[in-house]
């Protein structure tokens, strides 16, 4: 198990401070394996980015248990959870949040740069060509962002996102700002990578093209999460 859940909840309040807070999440639980690829859907505004965030430990439940590898996370520094985001954890967002000023290359080994496991940094730019072969863009490797399409600056960030060799890739509408070739060759990318790789897969979409190609879709309904 890489992660799980634990009777999850998370409440925002609302701008009007004489207003109720707002429930998001409500008794969540979940288990995640390394061969599973998830979709979460639901409407927009239902807590589907903010279940996502705190799987990848960038936010914090009001209540529960999140565990990475049986540990409770809420037992870490912020140093050990910064450490175990860049290790083990893999994000792919709707854009790609590529830097500009960087080309394709450096912005893929961004992440190995504060590693402390020296053989994989220093192993980094050969898996980033070899990843890179994968997703058909070797040739582009000089090439800055702007100087790319949608579709390539979204595989890119695909490449960044494995680049540390993680345990589980975490993605926010990956395919919401493309057209409909680019958004069938990014999800069939991560399935790719979810099968071949044992990379486990969760992906937040409003997409049921996207969300039926995972094995398991749920549904973040009123706080709730159901299966479909």
């Amino acid at each position: 198990m890489i992660i799980e859940l634990e009777k999850i909840y998370k409440s925002y309040n609302n701008n009007n401070l004489n207003s109720m807070s707002r429930n998001v999440l409500e008794d969540i639980s979940l288990q995640i394996n390394s061969t599973d690829s998830i979709a979460i859907t639901g409407p927009s505004g239902c807590g589907k980015s903010t279940l996502l965030n705190i799987l990848g430990t960038l936010d914090k439940p009001d209540s529960g248990i999140v565990k990475i590898d049986n540990e409770d996370i809420s037992r870490f520094s912020e140093i050990k959870s910064a450490e175990i985001r860049n290790r083990k954890i893999g994000f792919v967002f709707q854009l790609h949040q590529l830097l500009p000023q960087l080309n394709l290359l450096e912005n893929i080994l961004l992440p190995t740069l504060v590693l402390k496991d020296n053989k994989l940094r220093d192993s980094a730019q050969s898996r980033a060509m070899d990843l890179l072969e994968i997703v058909g863009l070797t040739d582009k490797i000089k090439q800055y962002p702007g100087q790319l399409s949608g579709g390539e600056c979204q595989r890119t960030a695909v490449v960044r996102a494995l680049i540390n060799k993680p345990e589980i890739i975490l993605a926010d509408e990956p395919t919401g700002s493309l057209d409909q070739e680019s958004a069938e060759q990014i999800g069939n990318l991560l399935l790719k990578i979810n099968k071949e790789q044992s990379v486990a897969l969760v992906i937040v979409t409003h997409s049921m093209a996207l969300a039926e190609k995972m094995n398991v879709i749920y549904k973040l309904n009123k706080g709730k999460l159901e299966t479909v």
